[in-house]
C-alpha cells in the first residue's frame, strides 16, 4: 500500500500542491490526509466538472497544474470541461486526474458501478487521456505523469481498492442529536401506503431499505437511486408530473449541491404532489465523511428562491410537524442531523431492476 502522507509530499515537491474534486471511498485515506495538510489548497467541489473548472482557474493564475480527484462514476460530470475547455485542441490546460476505480472488472462491487468499471479505461482512452494504474511503482508513474503535464496533457492515475494505507480522519463536532436513520424512521412513520419515495444514493437508500425490512414492510413504494448522485430530485419531478401520487424525494446535502440547479426546475415546475426532503449532515458520509458546505450556506433561502415553501427540523417533533406541512402542499423540508451510521448497516438484497419493476407496478395501480 502507498502511504498517503508520502504520496502527498511527493506530489507537493513536484509542484502539484493544489487539490480539488469530489471524494471517493477508494481515495478516503488520501482525502483525510489532504484535509489535514493541504489547507486552503484542498477544495471539495460540488461536482467533478466544477472541480475541472477550479483546476483550470488555478493553472491560469499560477501556471502550475492542479490535481483533480473523483470516483470513476464522476467522469461523466467532467467530460464537458475536460474536452471543451482543458483539452489540447482548445486551451491545453494540464491537470492530473486521480480516479477511484469502482467496479473494476474481476472485483466485487455494487451493481451501480459495474458498467462504469468496465468502461473506465476505454472511456479515458477515447477522451485522449493517458491513464496509468497506480501500483507499487508509483514514483516512476508520477515521473511519467510529470512529463505528460509538461507537454500540456491531462494524465490520469486510476486507483484500485486498497491502494492507499489508512489515515486517521477526525470529523468535526456536531451538536445535532438525530441521526439520518432516526430521521428516516420518523419520516416513514408519517407516510401512508399511497405515498412514494425516491431516495438518494449512498447510505440514505441503504438505511431506508433496512428500515423497511425491520418493520416487515415491502419495498415497492421506494425507488432507490443507488447511483446517479444528485439526480434523485429530477427523477422525483418526472414521477410527480406523470402521476397523481404523492412523491417524496429524500435527498442529501452532497447530492443537493452536486446538481443544485435542479432545484430551480423542481420548484418552478413541480405540482402539489412533489415533496422534497433534504437530510443535511454536512458531509459526504457514504465515502468517508469529508465535509460539504451544507452547514455553511442558507439552503432554506435557496429553496425558497426556487419556489418552495420551506420548513426545517432538528428533532423528531419538529420533523413530524414538518411532515404534516408537506402533506398539505408542494413544499420542502430541511432536516439537520449529525453524521454517523451503524457499522452493521447492510445493502439491498434486490437488484436495481427488481426494485424498478416493483416500483412501477405499485405506482401504476
Amino acid at each position: 500500500m502507498i502511504d498517503p502522507t508520502t504520496f502527498y509530499e511527493t506530489l507537493s515537491h513536484m509542484g502539484l500542491d493544489f487539490f480539488t474534486g469530489v471524494p471517493d471511498s477508494l481515495l478516503q485515506s488520501l482525502c483525510a490526509c489532504l484535509s489535514d495538510r493541504a489547507g486552503k489548497n484542498y477544495v471539495i467541489a460540488a461536482n467533478e466538472g466544477n472541480a475541472v473548472g477550479i483546476a483550470a482557474g488555478h493553472y491560469l493564475a499560477t501556471g502550475r497544474p492542479a490535481v483533480v480527484f473523483m470516483q470513476n462514476s464522476g467522469i461523466g460530470n467532467a467530460v464537458n470541461p475536460l474536452l471543451s475547455l482543458a483539452d489540447a485542441l482548445v486551451y491545453r490546460i494540464p491537470m492530473l486526474l486521480l480516479i477511484g476505480w469502482r467496479g473494476e472488472p474481476g472485483t466485487r462491487d455494487e451493481p451501480q458501478h459495474k458498467k462504469q468499471g468496465l468502461i473506465t479505461l476505454p472511456l479515458l482512452e477515447t477522451m485522449g487521456i493517458p491513464a496509468r494504474i497506480l501500483d507499487n511503482n508509483w514514483r516512476e508513474t508520477l515521473s511519467d505523469c510529470a512529463e505528460l503535464l509538461e507537454q500540456g496533457c491531462i494524465p490520469a492515475l486510476v486507483i484500485r481498492k486498497n491502494t492507499f494505507s489508512g489515515y486517521p480522519f477526525q470529523p468535526e463536532p456536531c451538536s445535532f442529536t438525530m441521526t439520518r436513520e432516526q430521521a428516516l424512521g420518523v419520516i416513514l412513520s408519517c407516510l401512508s401506503e399511497k405515498d412514494f419515495i425516491v431516495s438518494t444514493t449512498g447510505k440514505t437508500s441503504r438505511e431506508l431499505y433496512a428500515l423497511r425490512e425491520a418493520s416487515g414492510q415491502g419495498h415497492g413504494n421506494d425507488f432507490l437511486t443507488v447511483g446517479s448522485m444528485g439526480h434523485a430530485s429530477s427523477i422525483a419531478l418526472g414521477l410527480s408530473l406523470a402521476s397523481d401520487k404523492n412523491i417524496y424525494c429524500i435527498d442529501g446535502d452532497g447530492a443537493f449541491l452536486m446538481h443544485m440547479g435542479a432545484s430551480a426546475v423542481n420548484g418552478c415546475t413541480g405540482g402539489r404532489n412533489l415533496k422534497y426532503i433534504l437530510i443535511n449532515n454536512g458531509c459526504h458520509e457514504s465515502v468517508g465523511g469529508q465535509k460539504t458546505v451544507g452547514f455553511q450556506i442558507d439552503i432554506k433561502k435557496i429553496l425558497e428562491g426556487c419556489g418552495f415553501r420551506v420548513y426545517t427540523a432538528e428533532n423528531a417533533e419538529q420533523l413530524r410537524q414538518g411532515m404534516l406541512q408537506l402533506k398539505q402542499q408542494k413544499a420542502a423540508l430541511i432536516v439537520r442531523v449529525r453524521p454517523g451510521s451503524r457499522e452493521d448497516l447492510g445493502r439491498p438484497s434486490t437488484s436495481p431492476e427488481e426494485n424498478k419493476l416493483r416500483f412501477m407496478e405499485n405506482i401504476s395501480t
